[in-house]
């Protein structure tokens, strides 16, 4: 059950997306320190370590829906 709740908490893909998306936005801002630069960039990678995790868990449930043994391509 506390796997459950984790994953409650855990943002979907979409809105991991938006955060990428605001982290650039502030990324692209030449009057931001560097010190917070690599901060953000680091937010950014964990963000797209999260992303590549779901999208790899998707991609699994669908291979395991084809059910007859094959895989197919999407």
């Amino acid at each position: 059950m506390a796997e459950t709740n984790v994953k409650k908490n855990e943002d979907t893909l979409e809105e991991s997306f938006e955060k990428l998306d605001s982290l650039l936005e502030r990324m692209e801002d030449r009057e931001l320190p560097l010190e917070e630069a690599f901060s953000l960039y680091q937010q950014g990678l964990e963000l797209m370590k999260s992303c590549n995790e779901k999208i790899d868990t998707v991609e699994k449930k669908i291979q395991v829906l084809n059910g007859d043994g094959s895989f197919d391509e999407f």
